[in-house]
């Protein structure tokens, strides 16, 4: 996958069984570090905590039950090997993901010996990280299991058909108009502005082109919400918000 083209929407969106956010807590002692991460993870639609030292780790890990750790090997208080050994007799199962700036093959091996799951050397690959991460919780069994299906309410799209359908009534999409309708699903009930429209169905920044995004809702508009209660709703000064009708 080529960074420079890379978009967190092109994983494969990932919930709780019941739909509720995959919960990950970031530990670095370098506060732009963990912020820039927990805000990658955000864009896969993850609750993201911060932690900056090693006590502050362990106490937010046992409240938050979180399902996967970016852990930073060298931290104030204790390590992180040690972080990951207390949080593990709460959590025995939880995934994590070390961040260090060692990169030599014997501290590599150290690092998996200590508990990790992964390891990704500073400095690191935004992309990588969060691809890292996905396919640690893939693993891990948090997650729903996968479907070709996303399903808001009666409104149901299929990624390897394309097909779609509300309340068993087909609707017949553009290949755009079905994009769009992906992304507004996979971020059901999160409003999302139109720059963020355009970067993950266009794959370009916004520059003046809202035009674009605002023509495409109406024609959705006209296509899911005709003869039946709306999905999608705009949010005056922010995007649009799809969700089930009441």
């Amino acid at each position: 996958m080529n960074d420079s083209r890379f978009s967190p929407s092109q994983l494969p969106r990932l919930t709780h069984p019941d739909g509720t956010p995959i919960k990950v807590l970031v530990v670095d002692d370098e506060p732009s570090l963990a912020e820039l991460v927990a805000m990658g993870t955000r864009m896969l639609g993850w609750e993201a905590t911060m932690a900056h030292d090693g006590p502050e780790a362990v106490a937010t890990a046992r409240s938050l039950a979180p399902d996967v750790l970016v852990l930073d090997w060298m931290l104030p208080g204790f390590d992180g090997p040690e972080v990951l050994r207390k949080v593990r007799t709460h959590f025995p199962e939880i995934p994590v993901l070390f961040l260090t700036a060692k990169d030599a093959v014997e501290d590599r091996i150290e690092g998996l010996g200590a508990g990790a799951d992964d390891y990704v050397a500073k400095p690191f690959s935004l992309e990588e990280v969060l691809i890292r991460l996905h396919r640690l919780v893939e693993r891990s069994g948090a997650a729903a299991a996968d479907t070709a299906e996303l399903v808001v309410g009666d409104l149901v799209l299929n990624m390897d058909s394309h097909d779609v359908s509300r309340a068993g009534r087909d609707i017949s999409l553009t290949a755009t108009e079905f994009d769009l309708l992906s992304y507004l699903m996979s971020n059901a009930r999160r409003v999302v502005s139109k720059s963020q429209i355009l970067d993950n169905v266009w794959h370009y920044d916004f520059d003046g082109q809202a035009n674009i995004v605002e023509l495409y809702i109406s024609y959705l508009r006209k296509k899911i919400d005709v003869d039946a209660e709306p999905m999608i709703h705009t949010v005056r000064g922010v995007g649009y918000v799809l969700k089930p009708a009441a």
